[in-house]
């Protein structure tokens, strides 16, 4: 029964270096960014922002310009018949736009005057 006073002894030293060390240490007070209504805490109010802008994606085609304009009925005379790739002058003078023919080394090939 000897070890029970010495065991009492050293734990209650403990305890009071344990709570000294707990006391020293300054109160840690935190304020978690709400606000009080008499019953509870609230949290803060939440930031909607503006809508974002969406603008769109691009168009995904853009039409090319026509491959060929025909030049107005009735203008001056052409003075060269346009074949596809064969141009050649033209003997007697039509109005822009008349139908026409070249030659090439197979057969005669179509187009207009211009």
């Amino acid at each position: 029964m000897k070890r029970f006073p010495q065991l009492l002894r050293v734990s209650f030293i403990a305890a009071l270096v344990v709570s000294a060390l707990g006391a020293a240490a300054p109160a840690q007070a935190r304020w978690g960014g709400g606000w009080g209504v008499g019953i509870g805490i609230m949290p803060p109010p939440v930031y909607i922002g503006p809508p974002p802008i969406y603008y769109g994606p691009p168009p995904v085609y853009y039409a090319p310009p026509p491959a060929y304009y025909a030049p107005p009925p009735g203008g001056p005379p052409g003075q060269a018949c346009y074949a596809g790739p064969y141009v050649c002058p033209l003997d007697q003078p039509v109005t822009a736009g008349e139908p026409c023919s070249c030659p090439t080394n197979q057969d005669r090939a179509w187009g207009r005057a211009g």
